[in-house]
């Protein structure tokens, strides 16, 4: 058994998965790695540069574009770690940044799955590294703007959690799937990543369940990596890629929260669900940048 599994899954981001791969080999020191690429039919010669410079990546090649969990548990199914990290193709690891997170995990044997402080190109905290539990009102508070207008209030911030101190390892609800360690007792008990979930809200998904099973779920700030966003993968067809946001979401609130709310609630909620997708589209056929999901920094 290695001491660390990485899954990175690509699609069109040959530049940036290279990168990765780079920074991973640089700056993780004297762990047992095993890596594997699952590359969603490229097709733009990522397969071809990994094999030839590095020849002890694994790699799984898929005719067509499975999504994200599905690729994702494709790659989990092959490894065999104490820790597993899902990883996406455009971070950037920084020194030590697994090393960190392992030491963390074994001196905290209830947190089943942690993730390092995700940073922007910029150097800004990427906030949607780690956040609540997207109930209702804090999906409505994030996206109507209350959000940033208080950022420090926790009635107002429950989205993406700004109200706490970025410099402090804190539990959370749920951190994203750019950067996620799993404890191997936790897929052995919960099991995989929800293959409904074509891509988004999967490693919120995972979390709820992670805590509900009686795992911890942890912010670890002294762990960093940088994360691109939107580079291949989602924003190749933003359309599409909206579609599935929002079809996400649908799937994550009536397969978890739903029975916390009551019957009238969830047509409303639903109607809400589809006005947001409408004006996204709109977003996206009348706006000049063609980015699907949230914007980061440059």
């Amino acid at each position: 058994m290695k001491e660390l599994g990485i899954c990175i899954l690509t699609l069109k981001s040959k530049e940036k998965v290279l990168a990765c791969l780079i920074s991973l080999f640089e700056n993780t020191r004297d762990l047992d790695l095993d890596i594997v690429v699952v590359d969603n039919n490229s097709q733009d010669g990522t397969v071809e540069e990994i094999r030839e410079r590095f020849p002890n990546v694994r790699l799984i090649v898929n005719d067509s574009n499975l999504g994200y969990s599905k690729a994702v548990n494709q790659g989990l199914r092959v490894l065999n770690a104490r820790y597993y990290v899902l990883l996406n193709p455009d971070t950037i690891v920084q020194d030590l940044a697994f090393n960190h997170l392992i030491q963390f995990m074994d001196e905290n044997p209830k947190v089943g799955i942690c993730a390092p402080r995700v940073l922007n190109q910029d150097g800004s905290v990427q906030y949607q590294a780690r956040r609540g539990e997207a109930r209702p009102w804090d999906v409505f508070s994030y996206f109507s703007g209350l959000s940033k207008l208080f950022p420090n209030d926790p009635r107002f911030s429950g989205y993406l959690l700004t109200h706490m101190d970025n410099n402090t390892a804190s539990e959370v609800q749920a951190v994203s799937g750019s950067c996620m360690m799993i404890r191997k007792e936790v897929v052995e008990q919960i099991g995989y990543l929800d293959e409904r979930y074509f891509a988004y809200q999967e490693d919120t998904d995972y979390c709820f369940h992670a805590r509900k099973a009686g795992w911890k779920v942890y912010y670890v700030p002294y762990a960093e990596v940088i994360h691109y966003g939107g580079q291949g993968g989602s924003n190749i067809n933003p359309y599409f890629s909206s579609y599935h946001w929002h079809r996400s979401y649908f799937l994550y609130y009536r397969k978890n929260l739903a029975r916390d709310y009551p019957f009238w609630f969830h047509p409303l909620y639903y109607l809400a669900m589809v006005l947001k997708f409408l004006i996204a589209l709109i977003g996206l056929i009348f706006g000049k940048e063609k980015v699907a999901g949230t914007r980061k920094p440059r």
